[in-house]
């Protein structure tokens, strides 16, 4: 008998991959699951085959899949419409400090690529760039001449939720920068 033959397979073992499943991003090893769960790598397969199967026969809105990279879980194709109709209008939701601190920068920069943003935000914008896109609040420009960036600008969505008419009719953003402005670069760092 091997190693895997004989280990114990926790009771908990499908409940603690349903977790771990439902909290990453992107696809995950059997292996790096295996790893982290303490069990071996056939019974991690077995498992999530096993998890798929029922999904798939109880009819749930989401699937669990095995793609190149490892498993993740996803949504239904039979389920895409109402899920992007939920995305764009479906449910009045507020925005994040971080979104809106992003609809800012891309609003008073544009049109301003990712990488922009981020540098003027001081952290990586890429999740909430995708958020304010599929919400419909920004979307592609084309792409900058010289690094080949793609740019983003605000939509006459964007607009319709502000109550403006035109980018004119933002407020000045003078009142609200330090006094001390002069030596600042476009980051907001003393040069």
């Amino acid at each position: 008998m091997t190693v895997e033959e004989t280990a114990e397979v926790p009771p908990t073992l499908r409940r603690d991959l349903e977790a771990v499943m439902m909290v990453v991003d992107q696809p995950i090893s059997e292996y790096d699951l295996a790893r982290a769960l303490g069990v071996p790598v056939a019974v991690v397969t077995e498992t999530l085959e096993s998890l798929s199967r029922e999904y798939t026969e109880q009819g749930r809105g989401f699937d669990l899949r095995a793609v190149a990279d490892g498993w993740r879980v996803y949504t239904r194709p039979e389920c895409a419409d109402i899920v992007e109709h939920f995305l764009k209008e479906g449910q009045e939701v507020r925005l994040t400090q971080a979104a809106l601190e992003t609809m800012a920068v891309v609003a008073y920069r544009q049109p301003v690529s990712r990488g922009r943003v981020s540098a003027v935000r001081g952290v990586n914008c890429d999740g909430v760039m995708r958020t304010l896109v599929l919400r419909g609040l920004i979307e592609e420009s084309g792409h900058d001449p010289e690094s080949g960036a793609l740019l983003y600008r605000t939509t006459s969505y964007f607009l319709e939720r502000l109550g403006l008419r035109s980018l004119e009719e933002l407020p000045d953003l003078a009142p609200f920068l330090p006094d001390d402005i002069e030596g600042l670069d476009d980051t907001g760092e003393h040069t």
